[in-house]
C-alpha cells in the first residue's frame, strides 16, 4: 500500500462514541467523500445491532449473569466472547444494576485527584464487583472501535489508515498522554489528537461546500460552545486574510468545565424523585443512580423527537412491598424543558461569575464537577477573560472597543447533543445578544448545519485530509502557555520557604511539530532521588516565550496543573547529584506536548514526557 486509503475520526465522548472517515482518493478540493460508520454492538445479550453511535458504557456483569455466547461480537473468536460490553447493552443493563456500570471513563481520566491507571471504577461498586482504570475502559471503547472498522473493511486495515482522535481542548497535557496512550495500547499506529470544537468547525466547513468564506469574513470572531455529556468546552476562533486567503486562528479555549449532560441527568432524576417523595415514595441511593440512567436515556427521546411529550420511568425495586417489584413514573417534555433551561442557561448579566461554595474537609472520591451549574454564568467568565485575545493578533482587521469588558463574539457554532433542543441553543445565543447589545455591539449570529451527534467525528475525519494538504486549516498551536517551577537558590530561614518562580517552557501558539530550547539558561536537575516537579498553564498570558521567567503573577493568570513525583535515572551519576542541564520543549505531530533536560557536560538526556503523562515515570 503506497498510502492511507481513509482518513478516520474518532469522537471519544464521555456518553457517545462515533467514527466518521474520508476516502481520500475521492477527494477533490474541499469536496469529500465521507461516511459515517455502523458500529455493531450488544443491544440485548446475544442481539447485535448496527447504531451510528457507540454509548460510552462499559458494563461488568457477574460471572453467571448471561449464558455462555451472550456477550459475542461479530469479530469474536471461538469460545472467547470476553467478560464485559460496551454500547446500547452496557447503558440498558446499567440502568438496572448501576453498581456493575463504568460511566464518564473520560472525565476521569483527565482527573489529576486519582490514579487513573488504577481500577478504581464503578467508583462505588462493592468489593465484590471487578474495577477497571479510567485508562482501560477508554481502551476498551478504542479497541471495539477500531474491530469494528476491520470487520466493515478487511481491504483497508486500521493500523495502515490516518486516524485522529478527539479531546476538549481544555484536556491538560496530563490528559491528551494518557488519551494517547490509550489509543496506542487499542493498537492505534497512526495518531493525531484535536480539540473537538476544532473538529466541529472543520465539520461545519466541510458541509458548507465552500459556502464557508461567504458566511464570515475577516475580523469576524467565532465563538464554539460545544456542551456534551460531561464537559462544557468553549473556544474563540478569528477569520483573518492572508494574501487573499481567508485564515482560521484558534485564539483562546476554555477551562476545563466538567458541566454537561450528566449533570442534566442527575437534576431531571432529583426532580422526579422529588415527585415520587411527594407521593410517598423515596428512593435508596442505589435506585437514585438507577433513576438517573433511566432519566438519561428519557431526555435524549425528548430532546430528539419533537412528537414525543412523555416518556415512562421505571426504577427497580429493592424492596417486597410495591406492587410489580418496580417503581413507575415519567418525565415530561416541559420538566426537561423547566430543569435545564432555567437551571443550566439562566440569563445573567455579562459580568456573572461562578460561584463557589465551601467544602466539607472530607468527600467521597469522585469526579472534581463544576461547583456552578450555570453554563452562561462559565461563557460569561470565559469571555472576559479573554477580552483582550485579540490584541496582539497580526493581520486581525478589527479592533475591539477599548472599553468593553469582556471579547465580543460575532458568530457562534454550537455542538453537543444538549442542543438538540432548539430552546438552549436559543436561550444561549439570546443571553450572548443581550450582553453585546449592552455595550454597543453588533448581535452575533448563529452559524447552523451541524450534525450535532456526528460533528466531531465528521471534523476529525476532515482534518486528516485537510493534514494531507487539502483544504482549510485552522491554526493556533498550544492551547496555553506552560511553565515549570524553579525553587529559588536561597539560605535556611526558619518558617520559611524558598520562593519559586514560574519557567516558560512553551509558549502560548507553539505550533505542532516545533520545538525549541532554553539555550541561554542552564539550571540544577535531582537525579537519583525522589524529587517533585509542579507544572503550571495560563490561557491569558500570551506574551511570554520560552524561557521567561516570571518572579510573580496574578492568580487567574497562572492555574497549577498535577505535582508530578519521580525519580529521574542517575545515568552513571551519583544519587542526589545535581546535573547542570538545558531544557528543551517539544510541541509533538500528535498533539502532545514533550520536555527534556540535556546536560551541558556529559550529553546525557532525560526525557520526562511523564510530567505530562501523570504518571511516575521518567526515561
Amino acid at each position: 500500500m503506497s498510502g492511507p486509503l481513509f482518513t478516520i475520526g474518532i469522537d471519544l465522548g464521555t456518553t457517545h462514541c462515533a467514527l466518521a472517515y474520508v476516502d481520500v482518493n475521492a477527494c477533490d478540493g474541499e469536496h469529500t467523500s465521507h461516511g459515517v460508520l455502523a458500529i455493531p454492538q450488544l443491544t440485548a445479550p446475544g442481539a447485535v445491532e448496527q447504531p451510528s453511535l457507540l454509548p460510552s458504557f462499559l458494563y461488568l456483569p457477574h460471572a453467571d449473569e448471561l449464558a455462555p455466547g451472550e456477550l459475542s461480537l461479530p469479530w469474536s473468536e471461538p469460545d472467547n466472547d470476553g467478560d464485559y460490553a460496551v454500547g446500547e447493552l452496557a447503558r440498558s443493563r446499567g440502568a438496572t444494576t448501576p453498581i456493575r456500570l463504568v460511566s464518564s471513563a473520560k472525565s476521569w481520566l483527565c482527573h489529576p485527584g486519582v490514579d487513573r491507571r488504577a481500577a478504581i471504577l464503578p467508583s462505588d461498586a462493592p468489593p465484590e464487583v471487578a474495577r477497571v482504570s479510567p485508562l482501560e475502559a477508554s481502551i476498551r471503547y478504542l479497541s471495539h472501535l477500531r474491530a469494528a472498522w476491520n470487520h466493515a473493511h478487511p481491504e483497508a486495515p486500521f493500523d495502515q489508515q490516518d486516524v485522529t482522535v478527539t479531546i476538549p481542548a481544555s484536556f491538560d497535557p496530563a490528559a491528551r498522554e494518557l488519551t494517547d496512550e490509550a489509543a496506542r495500547a487499542a493498537g492505534f499506529t497512526s495518531l493525531t489528537l484535536l480539540e473537538e470544537p476544532q473538529a466541529a468547525l472543520y465539520n461545519w466547513i466541510q458541509t458548507s461546500n465552500g459556502q464557508w468564506r461567504k458566511d464570515v469574513r475577516p475580523g469576524d470572531i467565532i465563538l464554539v460552545v460545544d456542551v456534551g455529556g460531561g464537559t462544557s468546552d468553549l473556544s474563540l476562533i478569528a477569520v483573518l486574510e492572508h494574501d487573499g486567503k481567508l485564515e482560521l486562528h484558534r485564539i483562546a479555549v476554555g477551562d476545563h468545565i466538567l458541566l454537561g449532560g450528566d449533570n442534566m441527568d442527575m437534576a431531571l432524576a432529583y426532580a422526579v424523585a422529588g415527585k415520587l417523595a411527594a407521593a410517598g415514595t423515596s428512593l435508596d441511593p442505589w435506585q437514585l443512580r438507577a433513576l438517573t440512567y433511566a432519566c438519561r436515556s428519557a431526555k435524549e427521546q425528548l430532546l430528539s423527537d419533537a412528537q414525543l411529550e412523555t416518556v415512562p420511568l421505571v426504577v427497580p425495586s429493592r424492596g417486597s412491598k410495591l406492587i410489580g417489584g418496580s417503581i413507575r413514573s415519567e418525565l415530561t417534555r416541559q420538566e426537561v424543558t423547566a430543569t435545564i433551561l432555567d437551571g443550566f442557561f439562566p440569563q445573567v448579566d455579562a459580568s456573572a461569575r461562578p460561584a463557589g461554595r465551601a467544602r466539607a474537609a472530607l468527600t467521597r472520591l469522585g469526579l472534581p464537577y463544576a461547583q456552578d451549574a450555570a453554563i452562561t454564568t462559565h461563557l460569561a467568565a470565559f469571555l472576559g477573560r479573554q477580552v483582550a485575545a485579540t490584541q496582539d493578533l497580526e493581520g486581525f482587521v478589527t479592533q475591539q472597543d477599548e472599553s468593553a469588558s469582556f471579547l465580543h463574539p460575532t458568530a457562534v457554532l454550537f455542538n453537543g447533543g444538549v442542543f438538540k433542543s432548539g430552546l438552549l441553543a436559543e436561550r444561549t445565543i439570546d443571553t450572548l445578544n443581550g450582553w453585546l447589545a449592552a455595550e454597543g455591539a453588533p448581535a452575533a449570529r448563529m452559524l447552523g448545519g451541524a450534525d450535532l451527534d456526528l460533528a466531531v467525528a465528521l471534523g476529525a475525519a476532515y482534518y486528516g485530509y485537510v493534514r494531507r494538504g487539502a483544504g482549510v486549516r485552522i491554526r493556533g498551536g498550544t492551547a496555553r502557555a506552560y511553565y515549570v517551577a524553579v525553587e529559588s537558590a536561597m539560605p535556611a530561614v526558619p518558617g520559611m520557604t524558598p520562593p519559586v518562580q514560574a519557567l516558560c517552557v512553551a509558549p502560548f501558539g507553539m505550533e505542532e511539530g516545533s520545538s525549541a530550547e532554553l539555550s541561554t539558561l542552564e539550571f540544577g536537575l535531582v537525579v537519583g532521588e525522589p524529587v517533585y516537579l509542579r507544572f503550571f498553564g495560563s490561557s491569558v498570558r500570551r506574551q511570554d516565550q520560552i524561557g521567561t521567567l516570571l518572579d510573580f503573577w496574578q492568580p487567574d493568570e497562572l492555574q497549577e496543573l498535577e505535582e508530578i513525583r519521580a525519580t529521574l535515572p542517575t545515568e552513571g551519576r551519583q544519587p542526589g547529584e545535581i546535573v547542570e542541564v538545558r531544557l528543551q520543549a517539544k510541541a509533538t505531530e500528535a498533539g502532545t506536548l514533550e520536555l527534556s533536560a540535556v546536560s551541558t557536560s556529559g550529553g546525557e538526556r532525560w526525557h520526562i514526557e511523564f510530567d505530562v503523562r501523570g504518571n511516575n515515570q521518567a526515561e
